[in-house]
């Protein structure tokens, strides 16, 4: 089960809202816990908390909202099978002439985000109704078909995973391959026909009468944990310019040169660069050594000589020493490559 600990509600101020719905009370460890199994009711009760028309939808309410899940110790593993996780959570309500168009932005924001980070090894499924399920026929196969039509428009080659939909609704899957080519599901794109009824969810049509809006669920990277720990693996710790965490590391030669390392230093943040000054008293070869073995993308030395000329002395972390390039050059050149996703 997903648990929360008692005590992150009792500030949310909504805490008898899940003990009545949906939240009950349990023990794990001689610890009180009350299961939390979704972050669903945050935007749920955002949408109860007035009359809504049929004239406002759709609803595209996101967060970050942390679950839980009482894995147990032997099957824990590093980021990627952890007890407590982030989840990019997303709901869409919307009525259901507008939800094929809603799949398919849905469905175009994922695979931009997922081939933004860099991967290309992934496959769709296409999961359908499984057995023990809730929803009317009707409202199963107008959805699976809208989610199967989206696919099709990609192009791209799925599977149809017979009976693995959620009891709720049919959904789809979206699965990417690490560096060890293991196969993790990140995003997800789920129909829910089940919360809009129990919850009593409603809109006012334009007949004047309450009609019940589709809601959908999305993920764009599933686990926040997960997700870092199959980049991680993707890019083996080497992680292109605009994605590591330190993009540049600032090296002045002498104690005499860090007044004009500070500055740079100084500049580099002021221009939104990701930058770490190095002044430890050790040999300039030991630093440039380590801050390759760091993976840091650039390395800037400064000496007597770049301070002279304004100037700064480059090295980068894939093609070595690029020599002696102007400040507002070597600017340009690190914005594009961030602004381009350069690999």
């Amino acid at each position: 089960p997903h648990i929360g600990r008692a005590g992150l509600w009792e500030t949310s101020g909504h805490l008898g809202f899940y003990r009545e719905n949906m939240y009950s009370a349990m023990q794990v460890d001689d610890q009180d816990y009350i299961i939390k199994p979704m972050n669903c009711p945050f935007h749920i009760a955002i949408y109860k908390s007035r009359v809504r028309s049929y004239r406002e939808l759709p609803f595209r309410w996101a967060e970050l909202g942390t679950v839980y899940r009482y894995e147990r110790s032997g099957v824990l593993h590093g980021l990627l099978r952890v007890r407590g996780f982030t989840q990019d959570d997303a709901h869409i309500f919307c009525r259901p002439d507008q939800m094929p168009e809603e799949i398919d932005r849905v469905l175009a924001f994922c695979l931009h985000i997922l081939q933004a980070f860099g991967f290309s090894d992934f496959k769709l499924y296409l999961a359908t109704r499984p057995e023990d399920s809730v929803g009317e026929e009707e409202r199963w196969q107008a959805a699976t078909t809208a989610l199967e039509e989206a696919i099709k428009k990609t192009g791209m080659p799925y599977e149809v995973d017979e009976g693995g939909g959620a009891f709720y609704g049919p959904k789809i899957d979206l699965k990417i391959k690490d560096a060890l080519g293991r196969e993790w599901q990140c995003s997800t794109i789920q129909f829910d026909f089940n919360e809009p009824e129990r919850f009593g969810l409603t809109y006012k049509g334009a007949d004047g009468a309450d009609h019940q809006p589709y809601m959908i669920h999305r993920a764009l990277l599933g686990s926040l944990e997960r997700f870092f720990g199959v980049l991680i693996e993707q890019y083996g710790g080497v992680f292109p310019l605009w994605l590591a965490p330190v993009q540049a590391v600032v090296l002045p030669v002498l104690p005499d040169n860090q007044e004009y390392a500070g500055q740079i230093y100084d500049w580099l943040r002021e221009n939104g660069i990701r930058a770490e000054l190095d002044a430890r008293n050790e040999k300039i070869g030991y630093r440039i050594r380590e801050a390759q073995v760091n993976k840091t993308p650039y390395m800037i030395i400064v000496g007597e000589k770049e301070a002279s000329q304004g100037a700064l002395s480059v090295r980068s972390r894939t093609e070595g020493d690029l020599g002696v390039q102007e400040k507002e050059a070597f600017l340009a050149r690190i914005k594009q490559e961030i602004e381009t996703k350069k690999a």
